[in-house]
């Protein structure tokens, strides 16, 4: 019966997943067809660029790269022949991939322990993986964190801080918690080792010792990860930090863990907060997700069986 359900969701995923990229195809721009199938335009982008790679791979449509610049301009290049194949085609789901999954507690304990013993940098690596447990933060946004996102000028810990808008992926604000002692203590330890390397050091006294401007994480030299514009569409204003990816990839092979990924701990931080009793609206506005259906989308919250809802009312 589940494996029926399942089968009739990717069947149903998949024939909206094809009508969203003929809308591409035809001239809509993702948020138009964000706007018309009630998903986020992160959801299309995804959707219609696994379907075009598999056409690449599958169906042999020729000129089709999920990376690079132009991409939408390129799928019109080949509308013809795309129409075409895509005449009786469903996307598969792909083969011999690790999914995005929630972790348990155990395991991001486990992760954190073979890390902190396979690495070089280990309070900088540690205090970056628990920064994606402990927020959901995505890793370009933790690119851009700041000293003074994380410490008061006393030096404390800011627990309830923002994301400014210039972090932000989506460009808007948005609340920050810092309520971890796990990566309090990995970023206490690297603090000191920053002091004591001289990278970004300010004020003594202030801020940790610490310039506040200065980024909160730093490559091993001590420079600012670099971030660059990402070669997307024009106007859209995108940028990406593959040092830090390149980090990320490092710290999850060391972690060793079946599906681990930025994406997974995402869902992990929904998961925390579902069990928590947040709702979609609040799971949203700590991962900056604008729609409901978007948060949904990337994993739906836990619903009881009515039977349960109704036992023992009185």
């Amino acid at each position: 019966m589940q494996d029926n359900h399942e089968v009739n969701k990717h069947h149903d995923n998949a024939l909206q997943s094809v009508e969203m990229l003929r809308a591409i195809i035809d001239g809509d721009t993702y948020e138009v067809v964000a706007g018309h199938f009630g998903v986020s335009r992160t959801a299309v982008e995804r959707r219609i660029k696994s379907v075009a790679i598999q056409l690449t791979q599958v169906v042999g449509v020729d000129g089709l790269k999920e990376e690079g610049a132009a991409f939408v301009r390129r799928l019109r290049l080949h509308r013809d022949a795309i129409l075409v194949a895509l005449d009786g085609f469903e996307p598969l789901p792909p083969v011999g991939t690790r999914p995005a999954r929630v972790l348990s507690v155990p395991e991001v304990a486990l992760g954190a322990v073979r890390i902190k013993g396979r690495t070089s940098r280990p309070w900088h690596d540690l205090a970056l993986y628990y920064m994606l447990f402990a927020t959901g933060l995505r890793p370009l946004e933790i690119a851009r964190l700041e000293v003074r996102d994380y410490l008061n000028a006393d030096g404390s810990i800011c627990r309830e801080s923002e994301l400014r808008a210039e972090a932000a992926i989506n460009g808007k604000l948005r609340p920050l918690y810092f309520s971890s002692s796990r990566l309090d203590e990995a970023l206490r330890a690297y603090f000191l080792e920053r002091c004591d390397c001289g990278h970004g050091v300010g004020i003594s006294g202030c801020y940790r010792g610490l310039r506040p401007d200065s980024r909160l994480f730093l490559s091993p030299c001590g420079e600012p990860y670099r971030i660059v514009p990402n070669n997307g569409e024009p106007g859209q204003n995108r940028f990406v930090c593959r040092a830090l990816l390149e980090t990320y990839r490092k710290l999850f092979r060391y972690a060793d863990l079946k599906g681990l990924s930025a994406q997974s701990a995402r869902l992990t931080v929904i998961s925390r907060m579902y069990d928590r009793g947040a709702d979609e609206d609040q799971v949203g506005v700590i991962l900056g997700i604008g729609e409901r259906s978007a948060v949904r989308e990337l994993l739906p919250r836990p619903r009881p069986m009515l039977a349960e809802l109704v036992d023992e009312l009185v």
